[in-house]
């Protein structure tokens, strides 16, 4: 029985990669994959016609410091409630930087 093992495109050539970027993905999660479960990619385009997609992370859940976490937490709690200053009035501080 043989196996499903590719022969090597590259003729024994190095893969190197060609060009590499970033990209995101669109409302739908779709950069022509199926069932993303990241919405921003780094893209590396590899000289044997492959291409690497890595998911890439804004901000590490683990980056934002607990007490930090706990703090939004009680303002949404306090802002559900109804418990929000009033509007600040923004003019004269957009003049006074003129």
């Amino acid at each position: 029985m043989s196996t499903a093992i590719p022969k090597s495109t590259t003729g024994g050539k190095e893969i190197s990669i060609i060009r590499e970027y970033d990209t995101a993905a669109d409302a739908k999660n779709r950069i022509s994959l199926r069932g993303a479960k990241a919405k921003y990619f780094h893209v590396k385009e590899l000289s044997n016609g492959s291409y690497v997609l890595e998911p890439r992370v804004l901000v590490s859940p683990d980056a934002i410091p607990a007490r930090t976490l706990k703090m939004l937490n009680s303002s949404v709690v306090q802002l559900k409630k109804g418990k929000a200053s009033a509007p600040i009035d923004l003019p004269p501080f957009i003049k006074a930087r003129k």
